[in-house]
C-alpha cells in the first residue's frame, strides 16, 4: 500500500466527517446516542476491514468528502471483490448482482460494487490512495477515481429517470474537478472500454457544460 499522502486532511478534518456519519443519520432531534451508535458501528467497521485484511476500495459520498466539503451521507460504498462478501463484519445481505449488493452492518447501510466489473477493478488498481478514516487506515478512491465511477453510473441514473440523484452525482462531479482538475478526454479514454458510445456522448456534453459553468465561477 502506498503511504498516507502529505496532503491528507488533519484530525479536525476527520473529526468533521466523522460528524457527518454521525448527523446524517437522523434528524436534529433524534437521540444523541443513536448517533453516536452508528458512528460507533462505522468505526468498528472500518477497522475490521483493515484489521481482516480484506481488500476495499471507499467511493461514494464519504469518499468525497475525504476532498472538498459536501452533502451529509448515511451510507458506506466500497469496491471488494466478491468472494470477500462473506468476510465483512456483521454484514447483513439484501440484493445482490453480478456487479452491486446492499446490506446492513447494524444500523450503517452498506453499499457495494464488485470488481467483478471491470470498471471497479482499475479505480481500485489505478484510482485509490491509502488515508485515515476514523482512527483506521482504509483505500479510498482518488478525486479521478470518485469522477469515474458517478460518470460511469449518471447514464443509468437518467434512464431511470432518478434526476435528484443524477443532480447530485453531477455536483459531485463539478466540486471535485474544481479542486482537482482532470482531463476530459482523459477521463472519457477510461470509461470508453465499459460503456456504449452514446452514452460516452452524453458524458462528453455533460462534461462539457461543468467545464463551462467552472469557468463562468472563474470570471467572478
Amino acid at each position: 500500500m502506498n503511504p498516507v499522502p502529505p496532503d491528507s486532511p488533519p484530525t479536525t478534518r476527520r473529526d468533521d466527517l466523522a460528524a457527518v456519519v454521525r448527523d446524517a443519520s437522523l434528524p436534529y432531534s433524534a437521540a444523541d446516542a443513536d448517533g453516536e451508535n452508528l458512528l460507533e458501528t462505522t468505526r468498528r467497521f472500518i477497522q475490521t476491514l483493515e484489521s481482516a485484511r480484506i481488500p476495499h476500495v471507499l467511493v461514494g459520498g464519504l469518499a468525497v468528502l475525504q476532498y472538498v466539503d459536501g452533502r451529509n451521507t448515511r451510507d458506506i460504498d466500497l469496491i471488494i471483490a466478491v468472494e470477500d462478501l462473506a468476510r465483512l463484519p456483521d454484514f447483513l445481505l439484501e440484493e445482490q448482482n453480478d456487479w452491486f449488493a446492499t446490506g446492513t452492518s447494524g444500523p450503517l447501510r452498506v453499499d457495494l460494487l464488485f470488481t467483478a466489473n471491470p470498471l471497479f477493478a482499475e479505480v481500485r488498481d489505478h484510482h485509490s490512495e491509502e488515508r485515515m478514516f476514523l482512527d483506521a487506515r482504509l483505500r479510498c478512491a482518488t478525486p479521478q477515481g470518485i469522477i469515474l465511477l458517478k460518470l460511469f453510473a449518471l447514464p443509468s441514473l437518467y434512464r431511470q429517470g432518478n434526476i435528484d440523484r443524477a443532480a447530485l452525482y453531477e455536483t459531485d462531479i463539478l466540486q471535485l474537478l474544481h479542486h482537482h482538475p482532470a482531463d476530459r478526454e482523459q477521463l472519457l479514454d477510461t470509461l470508453t472500454p465499459h460503456m456504449i458510445p452514446s452514452d460516452i456522448r452524453s458524458l462528453r456534453d455533460v462534461l462539457k457544460d461543468i467545464a463551462s459553468r467552472l469557468d463562468h465561477n472563474r470570471r467572478f
